[in-house]
């Protein structure tokens, strides 16, 4: 089937894709696919090289929007009052680890180890992992380990979800953003992983580090933080200024 399928062909679809509403992130994931299909045909002999070079749109990569401590103060405190039970302790867990929305609420109490300060995901973006979690977290956690109802398997546990477990947040996370007067548009779910990261790199933690606590698969994702921000980089640049100042 692959060998019919001709360059003509696939810039037929993403111009389909793209009438469709398709974003160039979107359509180059599912690109990235099709070339890894053609990938596994030469390595298993079905054809000989990749019959062409597949095209992919230019991203804009856009600013990082991330949260200050002011604002991650405000945005905790309005989530404590929400009248949600699962947005608070969903936000903590995310701005404390810079977990995805999924890692987060599929989180089975068997999965966190608060003497190791860690939490297993099975089923994460990049492939099974534990993360690494805080102090203050693991202390946060066992509070609901403890409190939790004989026989709860999940840390956010929803009966009328197929799964078991809450699927959607993003109605209450929205309303505590707006109570925080915060904007809805720049702050999303995501945000809170971006904050995480983002308050790592300014905190001066080397960026493989910063790699394994996010789990991000790609180096070059996390080195995007670190050309994002100026402060940062200028602490650096000043450290290299005491150094020689000390060796004058």
């Amino acid at each position: 089937m692959l060998v019919v399928i001709s360059s003509f062909d696939l810039e037929r679809y993403k111009k389909h894709r793209q009438e469709e509403g398709a974003k160039p992130g979107t359509i180059n994931r599912e690109l990235s696919a099709f070339s890894h299909l053609y990938t596994k045909a030469v390595e298993w002999n079905w054809i000989d090289h990749k019959p062409f070079a597949i095209k992919k749109f230019k991203e804009d990569r856009g600013r990082i929007v991330y949260l200050t401590q002011e604002q991650i103060e405000r945005l905790l405190e309005t989530a404590k009052q929400d009248q949600n039970e699962d947005v608070y302790p969903f936000i903590v867990i995310g701005l404390e680890t810079s977990m995805r929305k999924m890692e987060i609420l599929s989180i089975r109490l068997e999965h966190i180890d608060t003497d190791r300060r860690a939490i297993y995901i099975p089923q994460a973006k990049g492939g099974a992992r534990e993360q690494p979690i805080t102090k203050r977290l693991a202390d946060f956690l066992a509070g609901y380990i403890e409190s939790a109802d004989p026989g709860q398997e999940w840390l956010f546990p929803s009966l009328s979800s197929r799964t078991g477990h809450t699927v959607l947040i993003e109605k209450p996370f929205r309303r505590v953003v707006k109570d925080a007067g915060l904007d809805e548009k720049e702050v999303v779910r995501h945000t809170l992983r971006h904050t995480a990261i983002t308050h790592l790199v300014q905190a001066g933690v080397d960026l493989p580090t910063v790699q394994r606590i996010s789990g991000h698969k790609s180096f070059d994702m996390v080195v995007r933080y670190s050309h994002q921000n100026g402060k940062h980089i200028d602490s650096a640049m000043d450290k290299l200024e005491e150094r020689y100042q000390i060796a004058k």
